[in-house]
């Protein structure tokens, strides 16, 4: 966890020595110059969890940061830092319970496996999370989620689930629709950003869901990066892509701006 108050070049000096390997110096202009993230337990349905707030300086709005298949790590308490530097409170929302940060691909597939097969308690995670970053925020009227890879999944499950949010992100997530469902109750615009390489999700899902989404006049905006793979946000992987990566962050954060602008 970063420390609240940190000058410029020491500030540096910790990003470069997080445990996040190989953070890309072009993304440093987006970390802030004072942390105010820390983490934050609470419950939901007598279970507790885990999760990470950063609040920004006379907050614009609320970003919901679902994480991926391995739990809240690191990776999205960078992105709730980047989120409070560009002045948005984003809480990272904890699905799996406090201490459950799964390692291993068997554990990471139970984890998100239990979800999938119960929507129910994942909604009402998403809704208990909402409710928390709320009670946090100084700006919690106006709200929007994003999330990576199993988040993005997640993300599409809030969106049709009618929560009134302004708008539903989702990074190289999963697109299908599970049987029985749809977004007729969708009430905020739905972004998807998706890698046009991507072996896990496949472009027939992409333009399954876009056809969708246009069919139950749900306003979208969907956009597909070339040569990019599964996981093209993942700073330090081998999926990594900057031109993705910095493509798809500028164009959700001007998204923020007009969603949020006074």
């Amino acid at each position: 966890m970063y420390p609240k108050k940190l000058c410029p070049k020491k500030l540096i000096a910790r990003v470069l020595n997080s445990t996040i390997p190989g953070l890309l110096l072009g993304s440093l202009f987006l970390v802030p110059n004072a942390f105010s993230g820390e983490s934050v337990s609470y419950r939901i349905g007598g279970s507790t969890f885990e999760g990470y707030f950063a609040g920004a300086d006379e907050a614009k709005g609320l970003v919901l940061i679902m994480h991926d298949w391995d739990g809240l790590t690191p990776y999205e308490e960078q992105r709730a830092d980047m989120l409070a530097s560009l002045g948005y409170d984003a809480f990272a929302v904890d699905l799996f319970g406090a201490g459950v940060r799964p390692t291993t691909v068997t554990d990471k597939r139970q984890h998100t496996g239990e979800l999938y097969k119960d929507r129910k308690k994942m909604r009402q995670l998403m809704q208990g999370a909402l409710e928390k970053a709320r009670s946090l925020s100084s700006s919690p009227g106006q709200a929007v989620a994003m999330g990576y890879c199993f988040g993005g999944a997640a993300v599409l499950e809030f969106a049709r689930s009618g929560e009134t949010l302004e708008g539903f992100a989702s990074f190289h997530g999963g697109l299908s629709t599970p049987d029985g469902q749809n977004y007729a109750n969708t009430k905020g615009k739905v972004l998807v950003y998706h890698g046009t390489a991507d072996s896990a999700i496949s472009m027939q899902q992409f333009a399954e869901l876009a056809v969708q989404l246009e069919t139950e006049a749900v306003n979208h905006e969907m956009t597909t990066y070339s040569a990019a793979p599964h996981g093209f946000t993942v700073f330090g992987s081998s999926r990594y892509q900057k031109r993705a990566d910095e493509q798809s962050w500028s164009s959700f954060t001007d998204f923020l701006a007009a969603t949020f602008a006074p």
